[in-house]
């Protein structure tokens, strides 16, 4: 794209809104700033320029592993999402991104360059720390800052003699106001809280102590001097104009994680990830909210992504410039996709690819023989778009091959989107272990683990996890009441109690045991609760709500004390026109919180042209695994059977669980905690799913029709079964067959599937 060259007016707008319609802020949020704010967007020179910085490598044994792929992901994400120029783009990396380069590449590359009308981004991933300033009070003053890969972490002796060479938090707010430009986004990936441990869980913290002085370095002091020399007296920094994305709140810590092939904030993989599925529709609160459901699903509470002014931190200062669901018909820069091209071999007929659209869970599983297909696809559905199989993954990355090898050759750049989805039928729960745990019991656990099907162990933080397993210490079970991640009526635990964590080290409910007991016994009584997490990885799988073709609308609803709709959620890429875009509407831009008593109902709108059928599967907020079959007989004699195709919707209809004719909706009942609910549909009825639950379909425990399931990974192992089948019965145009994809793979096609899910947090 030529930075907006040769476009009239018109069309310059509808491009540059799209862009900002990406990164969800509105038409509407735009017009605040008046008439001369929609001048500056029609100026032809408007460039889109960034900074983006990342260390894994600083001196001594404290490294990262994700800051690196941070900026990979930014820089792929601007290029080829919102159309950024590979020249407007400059990256610091490791032993590049001292402080002096940080300030000057900021001078130069950004103020300098950028103009009323741009758009400015500036990405940092790395360490951030407290420092405690000398002051005349009696209170001493904390500033947060940002460690450059020269701060001097390793040294603190070192730094006592020559001060810290850290970028401030308030250096950055002054260098954010003097750009020319009112359309600046921050991006921080750090965290400046250090809890004592390099380490909560499995991830790893963004964050480090505070050396014992606090004083700059002669060189950083005349920075901030040549600052205030060039900032004028309006230029207030606590009144900048920049959106700034935090990974976490100041009082929080930011995480990275590791998954099969790379490492990466937890904050900016999710954030890319939606950014990369965007849509004109998209509101920054949906996008964000989405964000925080993943961080905090992975991480915990205890990392929560903050929309934030500087000037307003002493308060809530979330922004939300756009009216939750408004829709102003923008269009994107470019359409929405899972990836792109990187690069080209054999005449275009091989290609390298960039993955970063997919969620990582799917991606470390994804498989040989997934088939992409070239953005945009041809306007003609009977027409076949032309196609790749993946051949190899590493990380991120893939080798691909064109399958009909008589199409036009690939281009590097070309977007791509999900067309067949290739999963292993044989998946493991990895159970990490913890470093405080004594030798003897860590040898102990190893063996329990291992006699049991589809469980590996690794030490904790060495390798990617599923859960941790450990001993419940008392001061973690306190720090997870004041929280609110688990009940404040948990009594005080015996010393010596086992249980399992979260890969954030979140205390996972009913897991904990009483105290004295032996590993191995533990293991055995956690046995359930692992085919339950295996259960929920496997369901987890065929999230897909940004690359399904099938046109489905889920909303949430609370019934109680009135009627509220809370969330919704709509497939993305069907051909149909979609009835709303999925979207958060409860106000709120981190993750929902329901009250225990709220009653809630689910509503599946089918807008496709064809029949589908349905299934919930989710985890209850008191850890059990949970089913719905729509059952219409629930109420009537015990000799009623349920039938198959009780959960069909036909095309245009409605299907709300539990059934309005019941009269009743679901009451949110046990312990506080997330649940997460799925809802599942296909062209093909789950006639593997049926046989498995028919005998329980008569007895439903609770009283409001759900199921708790007793072989919850059998169940959803039928479920992925049903939808393999599904898509097997129906190939993609132009397939005769899964092009050499074996038995030990299940194979899902976008076009007969969509997987949509809801998290929540009860309180």
């Amino acid at each position: 794209m030529e930075k907006g060259m040769g476009l009239n007016r018109r069309e310059f707008i509808q491009q540059i809104s799209g862009l900002l319609a990406a990164f969800g802020i509105s038409e509407t949020g735009i017009s605040l700033a008046g008439d001369r704010y929609y001048q500056a967007l029609a100026q032809p020179t408007a460039r889109k320029l960034a900074l983006l910085v990342g260390i894994n490598q600083y001196p001594g044994d404290i490294s990262l592993s994700g800051a690196v792929t941070d900026v990979a992901l930014q820089e792929e994400l601007l290029k080829y999402r919102f159309g950024f120029q590979s020249s407007d783009i400059l990256t610091l990396k490791n032993e590049q991104a001292t402080r002096a380069n940080i300030e000057s590449a900021f001078m130069e590359h950004l103020i300098n360059q950028a103009s009323a009308a741009d758009l400015v981004v500036f990405h940092f991933s790395g360490y951030g720390r407290c420092l405690k300033w000398e002051s005349t009070e009696e209170s001493p003053l904390f500033k947060n800052s940002l460690v450059p890969v020269d701060g001097g972490l390793s040294d603190a002796s070192n730094a006592s003699k020559l001060g810290v060479n850290d970028l401030l938090e308030e250096t950055l707010w002054q260098l954010l106001a003097m750009l020319p430009t009112k359309r600046a986004i921050a991006v921080l990936d750090t965290s400046y809280t250090y809890p004592g441990s390099n380490f909560q869980g499995n991830l790893m913290i963004r964050s480090r102590p505070s050396p014992r002085t606090s004083q700059l370095t002669s060189e950083a002091l005349a920075f901030q001097e040549k600052l205030k020399n060039q900032t004028s007296p309006t230029s207030n920094p606590q009144n900048i104009p920049a959106l700034i994305l935090s990974a976490t709140s100041p009082n929080q810590v930011a995480t990275e994680a590791k998954w099969q092939g790379f490492s990466a904030g937890l904050f900016t993989l999710a954030l890319t990830q939606q950014l990369w599925l965007a849509t004109p529709a998209t509101s920054l609160q949906s996008s964000f909210q989405k964000v925080s459901c993943t961080v905090q699903e992975l991480g915990g509470f205890l990392q929560q992504p903050q929309m934030l002014k500087p000037g307003n931190s002493k308060s809530d200062s979330r922004i939300l410039p756009i009216t939750p669901g408004e829709n102003n018909g923008l269009i994107p820069v470019l359409p929405s996709a899972d990836g792109m091209i990187k690069s080209v071999e054999e005449g275009g007929k091989t290609a390298q690819l960039w993955l970063g659209g997919l969620p990582a869970n799917i991606l470390e599983t994804y498989s040989a023989n997934s088939i992409f297909s070239l953005v945009p696809p041809t306007n003609s559905p009977e027409s076949s778009p032309t196609t790749l199989q993946i051949r190899v993954r590493d990380g991120l990355t893939a080798k691909a091959q064109l399958l009909d090898q008589s199409t036009t050759a690939l281009e590097a750049g070309q977007l791509l989107q999900e067309t067949v989805r290739v999963l292993p039928r044989h998946l493991n729960l990895t159970v990490a272990l913890d470093r405080e745990l004594q030798r003897i019991e860590r040898v102990d656990a190893t063996s329990a683990f291992a006699s049991m099907p589809n469980i590996s162990t690794v030490l904790k933080g060495e390798q990617p996890a599923d859960c941790l397993f450990g001993r419940v210490r008392q001061d973690q079970l306190a720090q997870d009441k004041f929280s609110g991640l688990v009940s404040a009526n948990t009594p005080i635990l015996p010393q010596g109690s086992y249980g399992l964590f979260s890969v954030g080290q979140t205390l996972l409910v009913n897991t904990v045991g009483a105290g004295g007991e032996a590993v191995k016994l533990a293991a055995q009584r956690l046995t359930p609760y692992l085919e339950m997490l295996q259960a929920a990885k496997l369901i987890g799988l065929s999230a897909n709500q940004g690359s399904s073709r099938l046109g489905v609308r889920v909303t949430l609803e609370k019934v109680t004390p009135e009627e509220k709709l809370l969330m919704q959620a709509s497939t993305r890429r069907a051909p149909w026109p979609s009835p709303s875009e999925g979207s958060a509407v409860s106000g709120e831009s981190s993750i929902l919180s329901l009250p225990v008593g709220s009653r809630i109902r689910y509503r599946i709108f089918n807008y496709s042209d064809r029949p589908i059928y349905s299934f919930l599967f989710g985890i209850h907020n008191s850890g059990s695994a949970i089913a719905f079959y729509p059952f219409q007989n629930l109420n009537q004699s015990a000799k009623s059977q349920p039938q198959l195709e009780q959960n069909l919707i036909a095309p245009g209809t409605t299907l709300t669980l539990p059934d309005d004719a019941v009269g009743s909706a679901w009451s949110i009942n046990g312990t506080v905690g997330l649940a997460k609910t799925h809802l599942i549909c296909s062209t093909s009825p789950f006639l593997q799913t049926f046989n498995a639950l028919k005998p329980v379909m008569g007895s439903r425990g609770d009283g409001q029709g759900i199921i708790t399931l007793q072989n919850p990974f059998k169940i959803a192992q039928a479920v992925l079964e049903d939808l393999h089948h599904a898509s097997a019965s129906n190939p993609p145009i132009g397939f005769s067959n899964w092009a050499g994809i074996s038995e030990e793979f299940w194979a899902f096609n976008v076009n007969h599937w969509a997987t949509l899910s809801f998290i929540y947090r009860v309180v």
